[in-house]
């Protein structure tokens, strides 16, 4: 290795670490002041906790109902992705497999539909929803299902493109049914696209804020971040109730912070192979 080609390798090691640390300096601004009282916050918002205690974050789990909200955002997350992941797989395969002028006009709306801002539709479609009676948590799965199926869409229809068609009509001639194929063959083969999807649209799901304040309103039935904003308006303090705030937001981002961590090797993997093959 030349000594030109080492000082550009430490040059982009430097820019990386320095990238790295950008990135996680919220990060740690949070989990820092997680642990100090709103004097000690507002004196010094950089500085190391005097104390270790665990007494704030006991506060926001119960000014928050954490096991409560926690409960109707992982219900209403989990359901919505299992709609969104059925319903786009099986669209992106018949795409793939069905190569027609219906099936590419299919496509690019469903392309065309990620150019489309939310704002754009969001009060004819909540219209449209109360009108039905669902403007709860079911209609707001269905909501989340319609708005996440373009991208992955997308993503599933890139992947199954790279899928042997072979490997499917040898199983048809061995008489495994449509369903069958799909879901003991073509299906397994796509599990990190499949992870991609789940990561991309559970991280929107869970820390989506206007939707489910749409949707639900003053309701009862409250998604975490929709509880963060609560507790903040009915927190009875003047400004920002600082000493409640940051380690409401740590517990209300930890799980989905452990979930991507422990999924990150298919993330990375799933859309890679999609951008290659799409």
């Amino acid at each position: 290795m030349t000594l030109g080609s080492k000082i550009g390798k430490a040059i982009l090691y430097i820019v990386l670490v320095a990238l790295a640390l950008y990135t996680l300096m919220p990060v740690a601004f949070l989990v820092v002041n997680s642990f100090k009282s709103q004097a000690d916050i507002i004196r010094n918002p950089l500085a190391l906790p005097s104390a270790f205690t665990l007494d704030y974050l006991s506060n926001a789990f119960e000014t928050i109902q954490f096991p409560k909200a926690l409960g109707i955002t992982v219900g209403l997350t989990v359901m919505s992705l299992v709609l969104i992941v059925l319903v786009s797989s099986f669209a992106g395969w018949a795409i793939t497999r069905h190569k027609s002028k219906l099936s590419t006009a299919v496509y690019m709306m469903f392309v065309a539909a990620m150019l489309i801002p939310f704002q754009a539709v969001m009060y004819p479609l909540l219209n449209l929803f109360g009108a039905v009676g669902l403007k709860n948590i079911t209609g707001l799965s269905i909501m989340y299902t319609g708005f996440g199926l373009s991208m992955s869409v997308f993503l599933y229809s890139g992947f199954f493109k790279s899928v042997p068609l072979s490997i499917e009509e040898a199983a048809l001639i061995d008489g495994a049914g449509i369903m069958q194929i799909f879901f003991r063959i073509v299906f397994p083969l796509v599990r990190s696209t499949t992870v991609t999807v789940i990561v991309l649209n559970g991280m929107w799901i869970w820390n989506d804020y206007l939707l489910p304040f749409m949707a639900l309103g003053t309701s009862s039935t409250r998604t975490l971040v929709l509880e963060l904003y609560y507790a903040r308006m009915l927190s009875g303090q003047f400004g920002n109730p600082w000493e409640l705030i940051f380690p409401a937001v740590l517990i209300s981002v930890l799980p989905m912070v452990i979930v991507f961590l422990c999924l990150q090797k298919y993330f990375v993997k799933g859309v890679s192979e999609g951008a290659v093959k799409t």
